[in-house]
């Protein structure tokens, strides 16, 4: 028989077969240790049967003693298609087994090999003790191997042992080579990964994950079903607590320091895991609803937590080790091992390993963070300077257009080109409306350059709505039917005047300049501005109101693609440069009015379905007193050219073309 037709035989699990063999342990296994079969002819000896070995997670049979450089051996057959001869140690319902194999790569017709034939036999049944350079688990050099002596060197039984409490120079040499690892990179996903990998393999957890913290500016949806139910069994009293911590010896708490780290939400960014164990990726959790978290948090170091009888978890953990990686005694991110099944608790030992290696992952987490802050701030100041280069441009033509219409006109009538009295005063109305154009662009610079410094300051004080409005519709009248829109104004009907508690002047502008926007992006249809009262009480410079009015602007304009709108505001952003060299303007009047209205107290937003979809911008302001009865609102069409004083409070002025 060639080693295929054997290998296909022993799949079979036949214990005739496997005694054929006369071999003392006969399995066979994928590239992952899951057993495919397994004999041993002391199995009722030590009350192990095939059904409890075959086809089930590597972590719940019996498992190599840190199933990393173990599960690398197979991994080396399979691909070298070379045999390897080595001694393992075993652990199984703690009891230990050392094991003297050699894994044979089942090579198929294609020449490839994706499973192992494991024969061997017991040499012995107790840990031993041994010293920190002596290697217990040798390859024969008896075989090939493409390794050389100091690579077959195989972990000690020391590294996760049960009988052990101490740690060799072997285990510290691991985590030294982990360490270099995450250190070679400077992606902070791929540090992520490389540590739940790590130590996934190296504990044989049956889950690994790593939660960074979430900033509270981030709006986080917190995913079904994190919590364990067997969260009832863990203190989370703030006493409770107290004492936890305090018995490891670290310093207590405040409630401010206990209620801030119960409030921390973090995200699962990276994930290890063995079959059939389901995924925690992406998950949002809270550190008050997890175990042992709020401990590892305080006191930074590892904290082992298992669950009590009988067991209901979502996730199937038994038995969770969790321990926060931190950079300068400040937290950046948890690492959790799950154990699952029928898999062990977590030893002592392997909580040290786990406090060890931390400190290295979050030194490297720290340096990858400051790394990605700098970068993406180079970034954002190389985007700047090009947005101010761009703003300067489009600033000289905006000041150097009714510069040269000033000085042009103002010329022509030095030099008596005007035929008459009558033309020579038009070329004087367009010097001065060019000068007008140019001191609102100079206005305009010198109150972004007022607002970005700190030093523009707001007398808050009553000011009608409805007076305000009136405003805005004379100042708009002439460049709405020049352009032949529909111009509406919409009010809420009220039996006294709705009063806002806000800056008139700086209140106009915003209003002006967003209505003056929705009119020169808007080739068609119209521009509709509404308020609305909302019952809402606010405090604006220690000053309780009653409530805000929320103010749209709406157009039916050229719009803003979806991807740019969230930009709109920045201090010298501009949509398209080629749009606004035809359409005209400096780019600062979104910036402009947003930062008024925050300084009055409200709120900016903007909103478009995306290009040539129309615009809406709405914005908030303090109501200074509520209306004495507000009633629906009610609406009469005004012509154009009817003066806008035959419309009441609680009318809408409309404008149609002429």
């Amino acid at each position: 028989m060639d080693s295929n037709t054997d290998f296909r035989r022993s799949s079979l699990a036949s214990t005739a077969f496997f005694q054929e063999l006369g071999a003392e342990l006969v399995f066979t296994q994928d590239a992952r240790g899951r057993y495919l079969s397994f004999y041993w002819q002391k199995a009722e000896e030590y009350n192990l049967t095939a059904e409890e070995i075959v086809d089930r997670p590597l972590s719940e049979t019996l498992q190599p003693i840190a199933p990393a450089p173990y599960l690398e051996r197979l991994r080396r057959a399979l691909e070298t298609l070379v045999p390897q001869r080595f001694s393992y140690p075993f652990c199984h319902a703690e009891q230990y087994f050392l094991f003297d194999l050699t894994v044979t790569p089942a090579i198929d017709s294609n020449g490839k090999a994706t499973k192992v034939l494991v024969m061997g036999r017991l040499l012995s049944d107790k840990p031993v003790q041994l010293s920190a350079d002596s290697p217990e688990f040798m390859a024969y050099p008896a075989l090939p191997s493409s390794s050389d002596a100091s690579q077959q060197m195989l972990y000690p039984a020391s590294l996760i042992g049960r009988p052990l409490t101490t740690y060799s120079e072997i285990d510290r040499k691991i985590i030294s080579q982990i360490a270099q690892n995450l250190h070679r990179t400077l992606d902070l996903q791929t540090i992520w990964q490389q540590t739940v990998n790590s130590l996934g393999e190296v504990l044989n957890a049956s889950r690994c994950i790593i939660c960074s913290s979430k900033k509270d500016s981030e709006n986080l949806e917190i995913s079904p079903f994190p919590i364990s139910e067997n969260q009832q069994n863990y203190p989370d009293l703030a006493a409770e607590l107290q004492h936890s911590i305090a018995s490891d010896g670290s310093p207590p708490l405040s409630a401010d320091q206990i209620e801030n780290l119960q409030s921390k939400t973090f995200k699962v960014v990276a994930e290890y895991r063995q079959e059939p164990y389901s995924s925690m990726l992406g998950l949002q959790l809270r550190a008050a609803e997890q175990p042992g978290w709020i401990q590892t948090l305080a006191t930074l170091k590892p904290v082992a937590v298992d669950y009590a009888s009988p067991i209901v978890d979502r996730f199937d953990r038994h038995s969770v080790l969790v321990a926060a990686t931190f950079y300068e005694d400040q937290p950046n991110a948890l690492i959790c091992l799950h154990r699952c099944g029928n898999s062990p608790k977590w030893s002592p030992v392997e909580l040290e390993f786990a406090r060890e290696l931390v400190a290295q992952v979050g030194s490297a987490i720290a340096h990858a963070t400051l790394y990605q802050e700098l970068e993406q701030a180079r970034a954002e100041a190389v985007a700047l300077s090009q947005l101010k280069s761009q703003f300067l441009a489009n600033t000289s033509h905006e000041l150097r257009t009714p510069l040269n219409g000033i000085l042009g006109f103002l010329k022509l009538v030095m030099d008596g080109m005007a035929d008459d009295p009558e033309e020579a005063g038009q070329f004087i109305e367009e010097a001065y409306q060019s000068a007008l154009h140019l001191f609102n662009v100079i206005n305009d610079i010198l109150d972004i350059a007022k607002i970005e410094a700190g030093k523009m300051e707001l007398d808050l004080t009553p000011v009608k709505l409805g007076e305000l409005l009136q405003q805005v519709e004379n100042f708009t009248r002439v460049q709405v039917q020049e352009k032949r829109l529909k111009f509406q104004i919409q009010t809420p009907a009220a039996e006294d005047e709705i009063i806002l508690y806000a800056n008139y002047q700086r209140l106009l502008q915003v209003i002006l300049n967003l209505t003056g926007n929705a009119i020169k992006f808007t080739k068609e249809g119209g521009i509709r501005i509404s308020a609305e009262v909302i019952k809402k009480k606010v405090t604006v410079n220690n000053q309780e109101l009653p409530g805000i009015v929320k103010i749209r602007v709406a157009d039916t304009g050229i719009g803003v693609s979806l991807d740019k709108q969230y930009k709109l505001f920045e201090s010298f952003f501009q949509v398209d440069g080629a749009r606004t060299r035809q359409y005209g303007g400096t780019g600062l009047g979104l910036a402009i009015s947003q930062k008024l209205v925050e300084a009055m107290g409200g709120t900016v937003n903007f909103y478009s379905m995306g290009e040539g979809l129309g615009s809406t911008v709405t914005f908030t302001v303090p109501l200074y007193q509520e209306p004495l009865c507000e009633l629906p609102n009610s609406h009469l069409a005004v012509e154009s050219g009817l003066p806008a004083s035959t419309a009441t409070a609680s009318e809408r002025t409309e404008i149609l073309p002429g």
